[in-house]
């Protein structure tokens, strides 16, 4: 704990709060004690103004008066009055010779009477006028002011010490369960995840964006797995159909030419198997989304709408297009026409001659709605989620071409754009909604 980040920067703070404290207490101190000095100035230069307007008024007697009253008087300020010669004429500070002007009397070594600011002044006729102040009150002003900030600096550094310590062990343990968090997945739990405690600060923040990516790490090992499980599965049939085609060639030289050629169509299919897998796994993986711009659902559905009509006029279908162009949405156009591509190429493949495949694109309420509408044979209910897995195909589709790949590929795309994908009952028939924000 003690070489933990946390505490070295509360006792990095601790320690500029605590210079704060004695810088400020020095600021403090001079400026106060220059207030002091001044008031203390300006008030001995105000009485000594006063007398010098009583001797002109009254005469030497008159400020001899005043001076001997206001000595006597508790509280006032310390007076004295000289002759010519420097005599002591009244007054405490009449003894001693005062220089003109300002200056500070002290008293012998060993003497604690404190110290006297005074102005002297000379009267007209020769004698000298002295006022002063003790400079006590600054002084005591200065121990309250020294003692104050000394408190104030040790409080400081108990409350940076104290506080540093106890944000240095909420630190370290919050810390800590990110840490024994990683080393439990890195052992193989991969449920394990960073407690959250509510609070909203950084390390909570933290400790949500690390779960969002255990998470997305959670599903994509989730994803491998089935993957590696449906590839396993799937593949094993074409496989070994491509083995029985060349062991027959094997077997018979004579229909060699036409097992040779049904291997290459097998592997055609492994081939375009693969590249499916492979794609789904791109698009799952967020790689795609550098391709992002502005681009037009309206006009991605015309485009393929026009491309698969005349196989649908072949096959005596009617494959119509409703547009309330342009639908303008944030995405990847080539992924984007790629998943309408296998959601009309589902609904041909999957309804018979007559049937009728709708193509809609238009403008919603807060986003954008892409849909394939047929009145086909359509999906159970109870199955329409699972044929969004890859190689999951209904019972009856199972003779016709195809992978399985088709609805997951255009789920996957849907998911890479914020899209959430729906498949609904048309009565007859089969309606995919995918719903863009």
């Amino acid at each position: 704990m003690f070489r933990s980040t946390s505490l070295r920067l509360a006792a990095l703070y601790t320690a500029v709060f605590a210079l704060s404290v004695v810088a400020l207490g020095a600021i403090t101190l001079y400026t106060t004690r220059q207030a002091l000095s001044a008031q203390f100035d300006d008030r001995v230069r105000s009485e000594s103004a006063a007398l010098v307007l009583e001797y002109r008024s009254e005469g030497f007697d008159g400020v001899l008066q005043a001076v001997q009253e206001r000595d006597r008087t508790p509280g006032s300020l310390d007076y004295g009055l000289q002759g010519p010669g420097g005599e002591a004429v009244a007054g405490r500070l009449g003894a001693g010779r005062a220089p003109l002007g300002w200056s500070v009397l002290s008293g012998p070594p060993g003497d604690e009477a404190e110290a006297i600011r005074r102005l002297t002044v000379a009267l007209p006729d020769g004698h000298r006028l002295i006022v002063g102040a003790e400079e006590e009150q600054i002084q005591v002003l200065d121990g309250l002011l020294l003692r104050g900030f000394a408190w104030a600096f040790a409080g400081v550094v108990v409350l940076g010490v104290a506080g540093g310590f106890a944000l240095s062990r909420d630190v370290h343990r919050r810390i800590g369960a990110i840490s024994g968090t990683a080393e439990a997945i890195i052992d193989g739990d991969l449920d394990r995840r960073v407690p959250v405690r509510g609070s909203q600060d950084d390390l909570d923040r933290l400790a949500v964006t690390f779960n969002r990516m255990l998470d997305r790490i959670a599903t994509l090992m989730d994803s491998l797995k089935q993957v590696s499980s449906d590839v396993a599965h799937d593949l094993r049939t074409p496989l070994t159909r491509l083995r029985q085609r060349l062991e027959a060639g094997q077997a018979a030289p004579e229909e060699a030419a036409m097992a040779l050629e049904g291997a290459l169509t097998d592997l055609d299919s492994i081939l375009e198997t693969f590249a499916a897998l492979l794609r789904i796994a791109q698009i799952e993986g967020g790689a795609r989304r550098a391709a992002f711009r502005t681009c037009d659902l309206a006009a991605i559905a015309a485009t393929v709408v026009e491309a698969f009509a005349p196989s649908a006029e072949d096959d005596r279908q009617h494959l119509t297009l409703s547009a309330d162009g342009p639908v303008l949405v944030e995405g990847d156009p080539e992924l984007l026409t790629q998943m309408l591509v296998n959601l009309v190429e589902n609904a041909l493949r999957h309804t018979g001659a007559g049937a009728r495949i709708g193509v809609v694109a238009r403008r919603e309420p807060g986003g954008a709605l892409l849909s394939v509408q047929d009145d086909g044979p359509g999906v159970p209910e109870v199955e329409r989620s699972r044929v969004l897995d890859r190689f999951y195909r209904l019972e009856r589709s199972r003779t016709t071409p195809g992978s399985g790949l088709g609805l997951a590929l255009a789920a996957a795309v849907a998911k890479l754009h914020g899209a959430e994908i729906q498949l609904c009952d048309s009565d007859p028939g089969l309606l995919v909604r995918v719903s863009f924000a």
